[in-house]
């Protein structure tokens, strides 16, 4: 053994590791002192001396009291009145209804009526045209709209086309886009109706309404109207006239070239037929507005 003497082994101790949170200094101080101090002395001192959020005389215990009561009768009497006034609301939409249903056919019936005053008061002017105005005054009555007529004619169909269809036809258009180029505006039954006439139609119908000199063929939105009542499609125009010749005249003539120029470009559907026999009703709307005896009767009283 030599007598050299062993140096104890070197021990280092080891560095404590840093806390991971340690840069979050701020955000550990708000989470171990969630309540600030000065809340926290507050509430101290509140307990300390014994005070609480609960009133602790009698007259502030009964005064909470009465207003948890009074709350409660208000929504009691809130909830009965409704209760009680629900069977009276439903009633009185009854009773409103009812109302609404007895006035319309009030005015049904009225409507009725006046058709038959129209109908019977147009029988009076045709009587009185075909007495006093002979031939002239049954010529009159024709052109003017005043009598239904039958003879032979033209049917023409006007039709949207089938890109431009809105389920069915059942009912007046509804809008859906009006520019779409597809579907027949008013203006193209204006060219159709006034080409017939210059074709030589002595009388018009649209979907079974006489046209006179006074009728008015125009939109509201989609629809088209005659004489402010709408139109369903397809349109049906009856024409009475020479038919093969109408018919001719009318497809040579510029609206005619219009109305197939539609059909080539846009799809509209047509057709037209010659018919030997049609049959148009008398417009509901002729009104008498002048009237002047006869030269020959002037002296008469």
């Amino acid at each position: 053994m030599c007598g050299m003497s062993q140096q104890p082994p070197v021990r280092s101790t080891p560095e404590r590791p840093a806390r991971l949170d340690a840069s979050m200094s701020l955000l550990n101080n708000v989470m171990d002192h969630s309540l600030d101090d000065g809340y926290a002395e507050a509430a101290a001192r509140k307990q300390a001396e014994g005070q609480s959020g609960l009133p602790k005389t009698l007259r502030a215990k009964l005064g909470l009291a009465a207003g948890l009561v009074l709350a409660a009768l208000v929504v009691t009497v809130g909830a009965a009145q409704a209760r009680v006034a629900a069977p009276v609301v439903a009633k009185e939409r009854e009773e409103l209804i009812d109302r609404i249903e007895q006035e319309t056919d009030s005015a049904d019936k009225l409507e009725s009526q006046v058709d038959s005053l129209r109908t019977d008061v147009g029988d009076m002017q045709s009587e009185a045209l075909k007495k006093h105005g002979g031939e002239q005054g049954e010529l009159v009555g024709v052109l003017s709209g005043a009598v239904p007529v039958h003879g032979p004619g033209l049917k023409l169909v006007v039709d949207d086309a089938k890109s431009a269809e809105t389920g069915g036809g059942s009912g007046p258009r509804e809008s859906a886009g009006f520019a779409d180029t597809g579907r027949v505006r008013d203006r193209d039954m204006q060219r159709v109706i006034n080409g017939l006439w210059q074709s030589g139609a002595e009388a018009v119908s649209i979907n079974g309404q006489r046209l006179t000199a006074l009728s008015a063929i125009r939109a509201a939105g989609d629809a088209i109207l005659v004489d402010n009542k709408p139109l369903v499609p397809p349109y049906t125009v009856l024409a009475v006239g020479d038919g093969q010749r109408l018919s001719t005249r009318f497809q040579n003539s510029p609206d005619g070239l219009y109305l197939h120029a539609l059909q080539e470009n846009f799809g509209i559907r047509t057709s037209i037929s010659a018919q030997d026999d049609i049959k148009l009703p008398a417009a509901p709307s002729v009104i008498v507005r002048t009237a002047q005896p006869r030269a020959e009767q002037k002296g008469t009283s």
